[in-house]
């Protein structure tokens, strides 16, 4: 049952108008460029549920617009169903950042509801070099199995391409994704963040887009605010501690809103994988 959080009055500090929500660390996939670092043996963090709806009833009531469930693979999380329903109910456009590895039959409903919308990532047409991305055999006749069928049930699907590996099927595989009807396709250079980052180099706001902390923003699964899940380094505060209004007006945020490089390219979020549960026992796996 949930437990119903007195939202603060609403803020003048309208400007975030999408809310990145990591939810959890955990992943079925060990991706090689993850930005989290998230795998199966990763934990959810630090944010107790009662912390994550207090998150989102603030958000609403700050204006924002989205408020985007990522992971690691947000779906793991066991309130992750209660999360959206909750964003809904506020009057939020939910999306869901799944890596689309597991869809579980009751799922596709929620997908297709008003106001929710799908991300996720895709690496290849080729299925060995998408798979050794992910770290995960299988994964790209799952990920693509899962993305037909969302899209043959009318919901909307956005994918995001990251160029990782020397010579990698790019262009092929946004040919495959329009050729499978998802129409919001974006690409973007693998960031040095997380297991991209190299050996004794030092995190940098150098590797932003940009656009951290220009009208978006993050919640870690430690609680951390962050300008987006990239820039994780650099965190402004922790919701555990002071509610997510009095940390985007305080002056952590302000500083690191200023330190932010002005925009330069597109930002696509770079830490999932992708299937249409058809008939067969391969589209319907487990965890």
């Amino acid at each position: 049952m949930t437990t119903l959080i007195e939202p603060p009055p609403v803020s003048p500090l309208a400007g975030i108008q999408s809310l990145e929500l990591e939810i959890t660390g955990k992943c079925q996939l060990a991706c090689t460029h993850c930005l989290s670092e998230s795998g199966p043996q990763a934990s959810h963090g630090d944010m107790t549920p009662e912390d994550w709806r207090t998150v989102i009833i603030d958000a609403a009531a700050l204006g924002t617009r989205t408020v985007q469930l990522i992971g690691g693979e947000p779906t793991v999380h066991p309130n992750w169903l209660e999360f959206t329903e909750l964003g809904l109910s506020l009057g939020l456009h939910v999306e869901v950042y799944s890596n689309l590895f597991h869809v579980a039959s009751d799922w596709w409903d929620l997908f297709g509801r008003e106001g929710v919308t799908l991300g996720t990532s895709y690496y290849s047409d080729d299925p060995a070099e998408h798979d050794k991305v992910t770290k995960r055999e299988g994964s790209y006749a799952r990920t693509r199995c899962n993305i037909r069928e969302a899209v043959s049930r009318g919901i909307t699907v956005r994918a995001g391409i990251v160029d990782i590996l020397p010579g990698q099927r790019i262009a092929e595989a946004r040919a495959e994704l329009e050729s499978m009807g998802v129409t919001s396709v974006h690409t973007d250079r693998v960031r040095a963040v997380g297991r991209a980052a190299l050996p004794g180099t030092q995190p940098s706001l150098g590797e932003m887009c940009g656009r951290c902390t220009r009208g978006r923003a993050a919640i870690l699964p430690n609680g951390d605010l962050a300008g987006c899940v990239l820039s994780r380094n650099f965190p402004a505060g922790n919701v555990r501690n002071t509610r997510l209004a009095d940390l985007l007006g305080g002056p952590q945020w302000a500083e690191l809103s200023a330190s932010v490089p002005a925009p330069r390219a597109a930002c696509t979020p770079d830490d999932s994988g992708d299937c249409d549960p058809a008939n067969t026992t391969a589209c319907n796996p487990k965890y």
